[in-house]
């Protein structure tokens, strides 16, 4: 039962999915900011850079980027797309694959400075073409979505997962930074996009019954046209003769009705007067 109500969800996957890349001075969004989650008769959809009231740019950082510090570590990402520095730009070294010197942190999504014997030194750990959004709490889908990103294809594994939390009122951090392995780390933000837009799939349609019934009265509308159109041009028969099967249109009802009496006194038994012109008879 879950495969077939997951495959009716086929058409609304594929609307979801098809999402236009746009252009702007902070980078370009990708696809990646869109997630469609199924869940019983749910679809959830999540539009990060999407404009919300109040943001133009969905979840995406005014200024082109955010930034989070922990200890020696400093860590810049921007959602979805490239950053843009206009202000505060990362001063690091070997920031080569990410801009170099003069662009520094402006062609990737993640970047993060840690201090090795008093310079700071930049690694990316996320780039725009492997960002990666998937739902936070399965069995809550609507609590917002974590978005990873890491380095594919540059000098290192690393990554960065942002948990981007429904909160509908307000926009706060990111204020934390953590780190587990080598160089994976996790941050958090709560914003008005990190909230699904639901649509009640099931229950407020006609469904296959009513797709069937609307499939079964066109053909037998077609049936009735073809049929009065043929009477009408190619026999010459005139007014409500030339309705196809008129005697057993006619008869119908009256077919309906002794099929009801008989299915009723089948299931309710013999009547009253039937069972009183039977006499016993002693031996």
């Amino acid at each position: 039962m879950e495969m077939i109500r997951r495959s009716s969800l086929g058409g609304l996957f594929l609307l979801s999915a098809i999402v236009s890349c746009v252009s702007s001075p902070r980078g370009s969004v990708s696809a990646t900011c869109e997630l469609s989650f199924a869940d019983r008769d749910r679809l959830y959809n999540y539009s990060l850079a999407s404009p919300v009231p109040k943001f133009p740019h969905g979840a995406l950082s005014e200024d082109g980027f955010y930034k989070v510090a922990a200890n020696d570590t400093v860590l810049w990402f921007q959602l979805c797309g490239v950053m843009m520095f206009n202000h505060d730009p990362p001063r690091c070294i070997d920031c080569s694959d990410c801009g170099g010197p003069s662009r520094c942190g402006m062609e990737c999504s993640a970047l993060v400075t840690d201090d090795v014997e008093g310079y700071p030194v930049c690694m990316t750990i996320g780039r725009a073409t492997s960002t990666y959004v998937n739902i936070t709490d399965q069995k809550k889908p609507h609590s917002g979505v974590t978005v990873k990103m890491m380095d594919d294809g540059g000098k290192s594994t690393c990554s960065l997962s942002v948990s981007v939390i429904c909160d509908p009122s307000r926009v706060q951090g990111p204020n934390s930074l953590e780190k587990s392995g080598t160089c994976d780390y996790a941050t958090s933000l709560r914003h008005p996009s990190g909230c699904a837009k639901i649509i009640y799939v099931h229950g407020h349609g006609w469904g296959w019954f009513g797709i069937l019934l609307i499939i079964s009265l066109c053909l037998f509308g077609g049936y009735l046209l073809a049929g009065t159109a043929y009477k009408y041009f190619m026999l010459g028969v005139h007014g409500i003769d030339a309705i196809p099967n008129l005697e057993f249109w006619a008869s119908l009802p009256h077919r309906t009705q002794g099929l009801v009496v008989s299915l009723v006194q089948k299931f309710r038994g013999p009547s009253q007067g039937q069972r009183g012109s039977y006499t016993s008879v002693g031996f």
